[in-house]
C-alpha cells in the first residue's frame, strides 16, 4: 500500500508522541469498560477488548508515520475504542442481556464515522493514512454487528458475508492484482455501507421479529453484492483497456 510507505522514517520522539496518544486510548477504554460492568462482565470481555484494542494500537504505530495523531485521528482513535468494546461484550455471549446498550454503543460509534472526516476537512488534515483508518474501522464495525445477529437470530452462517464481503475482496486482490487498482468516487458505494450498518443495526433491535430481521440482512447482502459487483466489473473493463 504505497501511502503507508513513508513509515519506516518515523522518529524515535514520534513514535513516542503517537505511543503517548494510544496508551491514553487504552486508559479511556478500560475507564469506560470499567462504567459498563454488565458488557464487560468477565475476563473474557476485558481480553478480548484489550486484544483489539492493542492490534489497532500496533497498526497506528507502524503506518502513521507522522507523531501526533491529530484531532480527525484521534476521533477516529475514540471509534476504535468503542468497536474494541463491542468487540469484547461479543466473548461469553455478554452483549445478549445487555443488547440495548450495546446497540448505543454501536450507533455512537456509527455517528462519530462523520466526524472526523469534518474535522479533517475543517483542520485541512486529510490523509489516505487517515481514510483508511476510518475505513478499516468500519468494515471492523459490520463484521461485528453481524457476529452479534448471527448469535441472536441463528440466521446462518451466510450472514457473515455481509461484514466478510471487503475482506474477501482484498484476498481476491493478491492472485489478482487488478482488484487493487483505485476505484473512482461513488456516492453509491457510500449508500450501501450506511445501509449496511442500519439494516444490521435494526435487525439486531429486541424489537424486530425473526422474518424483519432476515429480510433486511437479506437486503444488506444483495445490496452488497451489487455494489461490489459493479466495482469488479469497472475494474474488469478498466484491465482490459489498459
Amino acid at each position: 500500500m504505497p501511502f503507508f510507505s513513508n513509515a519506516s522514517s518515523m522518529t524515535l520522539p514520534k513514535r513516542l508522541y503517537s505511543a503517548a496518544e494510544l496508551l491514553l486510548g487504552g486508559l479511556v477504554l478500560m475507564t469506560v469498560g470499567k462504567g459498563l460492568p454488565q458488557l464487560m462482565a468477565t475476563s473474557a470481555n476485558w481480553w478480548v477488548a484489550l486484544a483489539f484494542y492493542t492490534f489497532i494500537s500496533i497498526l497506528v504505530m507502524v503506518f502513521w508515520p507522522h507523531g501526533s495523531l491529530g484531532w480527525a485521528n484521534r476521533v477516529t482513535l475514540a471509534r476504535a475504542v468503542l468497536v474494541a468494546l463491542l468487540a469484547g461484550a461479543l466473548a461469553a455471549n455478554a452483549f445478549v442481556e445487555v443488547i440495548w446498550q450495546w446497540l448505543a454503543i454501536a450507533v455512537i460509534a456509527l455517528l462519530l464515522d462523520g466526524v472526523d472526516g469534518w474535522i479533517a476537512r475543517r483542520t485541512k488534515s486529510h490523509s489516505l493514512f487517515g481514510a483508511r483508518f476510518d475505513m478499516e474501522l468500519d468494515a471492523l464495525l459490520i463484521l461485528l454487528l453481524c457476529a452479534g445477529l448471527l448469535r441472536l437470530e441463528s440466521l446462518g452462517l451466510w450472514v457473515l458475508m455481509i461484514g466478510g464481503m471487503r475482506y474477501l475482496f482484498v484476498a481476491a486482490s493478491w492472485p489478482f492484482p487488478w482488484l487493487a487498482e483505485p476505484l473512482f468516487e461513488s456516492f453509491r458505494r457510500k449508500a450501501v455501507c450506511v445501509w449496511q450498518v442500519v439494516a444490521l443495526l435494526l435487525a439486531l433491535t429486541p424489537l424486530t421479529s425473526h422474518l424483519t430481521a432476515s429480510l433486511l440482512a437479506i437486503s444488506a447482502l444483495i445490496s452488497l453484492l451489487y455494489s461490489f459487483g459493479i466495482d469488479v466489473w469497472w475494474l474488469s473493463r478498466k484491465t482490459r483497456r489498459s
